[in-house]
């Protein structure tokens, strides 16, 4: 079984003290995240992010965009389509600075799918996967806490009509209202298209739109079994914002990973 290349996010600004940080830890890469305030507006700019992604190198680079309340399928057309126009942006951008994947998101910061339609939201992934592929960029969809992407079996629709890839968040999962209420298991976030499933996002769970980290290994175990068993999916992104929270959930992660050897299954309680 593969080893996982484990990266954390771009936490801090200071891209010196970030690429240092994960070299001293052994980190694989950094999962850069960029918001909607940072997205270059000129070519200046555009450049500046260059160096500075380059700067991180040996590290491996992978890009997850998070624009709360921008989305492909707002009922709003004219909304819907300036959202497309930045995700088209980002992943111009990020074909550019030769990234070759991209997580992206639908729902994100909302409350209610009440302003989303469902058909356009499926119709403009799919046109967007299209001009990605174009680009030499793997687009993921991300499982989110609450929301359509919330629900495991419109995950899998949505992957399946859209042709997009995944990221797995396995602190999202398990606070997912499906998953709390019994009526799915975290396994059916990656059932039946495990293969499709190229990224994870590794902390304990989500509460009140903070990442806690776990405390032990069995606060995780099963679901780190349960990627070990997705053949893609070999870059674990430990998803808090802190050196202290990295650190912990990083020897939690490699605690874990010690005593596996690929043997344990996923069998047990969720974590």
């Amino acid at each position: 079984m593969f080893k996982p290349k484990i990266a954390c996010p771009n936490f801090t600004t200071d891209r010196t003290a970030l690429r240092r940080f994960a070299l001293e830890c052994g980190l694989d890469g950094v999962d850069w995240s960029f918001t909607l305030q940072e997205l270059p507006q000129t070519p200046k700019e555009a450049s500046r992010l260059s160096r500075e992604v380059a700067e991180l190198r040996p590290l491996a680079v992978r890009y997850h965009a998070a624009f709360p309340t921008v989305d492909l399928g707002d009922r709003d057309p004219e909304k819907a389509q300036a959202a497309y126009r930045v995700f088209e942006q980002v992943c111009c951008l990020v074909s550019k600075l030769e990234g070759e994947t991209l997580t992206i998101h639908v729902g994100l910061g909302r409350t209610t799918t009440e302003d989303l339609s469902w058909e356009r939201t499926l119709e403009n992934l799919w046109r967007l996967n299209r001009s990605a592929q174009r680009l030499g960029v793997r687009l993921c969809l991300e499982n989110l806490a609450w929301g359509w992407t919330s629900r495991p079996e419109l995950f899998e629709k949505m992957l399946r009509r859209s042709g997009l890839w995944g990221t797995f968040d396995i602190g999202h999962a398990v606070v997912s209202p499906s998953i709390v209420s019994e009526r799915f298991d975290v396994e059916d976030f990656v059932t039946p298209h495990g293969e499709r499933i190229l990224n994870a996002h590794v902390y304990h769970r989500e509460f009140d739109n903070r990442h806690f980290p776990p405390e032990s290994v069995d606060d995780v175990a099963h679901r780190l079994a349960l990627l070990r068993t997705l053949p893609a999916c070999e870059w674990w992104v430990l998803e808090l914002r802190d050196e202290p929270s990295v650190r912990s959930t990083l020897d939690v992660v490699r605690r874990y990973l010690e005593k596996d050897n690929g043997n344990v299954g996923i069998a047990g309680s969720i974590g």
